[in-house]
């Protein structure tokens, strides 16, 4: 680990400053614009704003890194989020907020491409998967830290929309200076949804419930815990304890990933993550409580993407992992468009618990089908399955490809031996 931080430490550097970033205004969000009098089902609108941006943006920085490189689009990218992020305060409309949220998410899209891309080129075969594991470390640190940030901060004033842009700006530095070469960019053809459903309809299923559950999470969480009554600090608390669940319970399950049926343990996490959310929708209970349901929700919503991953990877040859990984991303993100605007919905006819009856929902849908899917073809032994990998629903197909790239290799090294 020592040795990953030390060759690549600009590039960890500047995604942690992003992610502060990112984080910091994801929850900020749904607090200004409970200030400014939007409706829940207006601030859903502008969430799903982001996660529409953010799908435009894989798909479309490929061809713009081809056209113009690396640097350019990094540049250009992250300048047009710090922009952005300025503006938010001037006008206080929710169509304005929109367009700025598809943009950031574009934004973030792009840089994180281009950045994981960077990230990739200087791992080796012998360090990619400590390099993946720094690199998620980071991520979910900086959005933790994002969350510190603004219950230090006044969400009714203009600095804690210049912190994130600040943060955005000064991330340039330690990337773009980087001594780290400009890698040649390619990514694997994407392999056909038809293709990826018939490899593992669980999986398939699963990535774009889960699209939509963690879209609810990171996007209208805020909104939940403010429209409830919650301070600045308590609200910043709830959204981050989200993530340090994730952080606490990420690895114990990747353990158990690799020594059961994947499907149990895909069954059993949503099965507790749906009774807590279903618990939290009937019962009005104190913030520990509440901070209680939110580390749960972290630590079950956040593996079962990776887990996922991992169960599709047990039924496809490792020629066609990496190419798995554009589709993976894609359902993901329509489910992450999808999400909030029904989580909003829901509140509007339900209050704020709504918000839990969403996620229960999903969550009990992603039960019954694992159910259904056990009954329909027999497990892989244990010792035959490949490696879990920790990757978040925040990172870029190119994560998702590296992530892959590794599995690949550690399924390579155990036929060698």
């Amino acid at each position: 680990m020592f040795q990953v931080i030390a060759t690549s430490w600009a590039l960890l550097l500047g995604m942690a400053l992003l992610m502060m970033g990112n984080g910091l205004q994801a929850t900020l969000m749904g607090v200004r614009g409970a200030l400014e009098g939007f409706t829940t089902f207006e601030l859903s609108i502008v969430t799903s704003a982001y996660f529409a941006g953010f799908l435009i943006g894989s798909r479309a920085t490929p061809w713009m890194i081809r056209r113009v490189g690396h640097v350019r689009v990094f540049a250009a990218l992250a300048s047009l989020i710090s922009a952005a992020l300025i503006l938010f305060p001037t006008i206080s409309d929710p169509w304005f907020w929109t367009a700025l949220r598809v943009v950031i998410g574009l934004g973030f899209s792009g840089v994180y491409v281009t950045a994981e891309s960077w990230l990739n080129n200087a791992a080796s075969n012998e360090n990619r998967g400590r390099t993946l594991s720094a690199y998620m470390t980071v991520q979910m640190f900086g959005i933790v830290s994002g969350q510190a940030i603004l219950a230090m901060g006044d969400p009714a004033g203009f600095i804690v929309f210049i912190i994130p842009s600040v943060l955005v700006s000064v991330s340039f530095a330690p990337i773009l200076l980087s001594v780290s070469p400009t890698p040649v960019f390619e990514t694997a053809k994407p392999m056909g949804l038809g293709k990826l459903f018939r490899s593992s309809p669980l999986t398939l299923v699963g990535m774009a419930l889960l699209g939509g559950l963690f879209a609810a999470l990171l996007g209208m969480g805020s909104v939940y815990a403010t429209r409830i009554g919650l301070g600045v600090g308590q609200v910043s608390s709830f959204v981050g304890a989200i993530f340090v669940g994730s952080m606490l319970f990420q690895y114990p399950i990747g353990w158990l990933s690799d020594r059961l049926d994947r499907r149990k343990l895909i069954l059993f996490l949503a099965a507790v993550g749906g009774v807590t959310s279903f618990i939290a929708f009937l019962w009005d209970g104190d913030f520990t409580f509440l901070l209680f349901v939110a580390l749960v929700m972290g630590g079950t919503v956040n593996p079962l993407y990776s887990l996922l991953i991992a169960y599709l990877n047990d039924y496809l040859a490792t020629d066609n992992m990496a190419a798995a990984s554009g589709g993976l991303v894609f359902v993901n993100g329509l489910g992450a468009v999808g999400g909030p605007i029904v989580t909003g919905w829901l509140m509007e006819l339900a209050g704020p618990r709504g918000f839990w009856l969403f996620i229960a929902i999903l969550l009990t849908a992603l039960v019954c089908y694992a159910a259904y899917r056990m009954t329909q073809r027999a497990a892989v032994p244990a010792d035959e399955t490949g490696v879990y990998v920790s990757v978040l629903p925040t990172a870029s197909p190119v994560a998702v490809e590296a992530a892959q790239e590794w599995a690949i290799e550690q399924a390579d090294d155990a036929d060698n031996v």
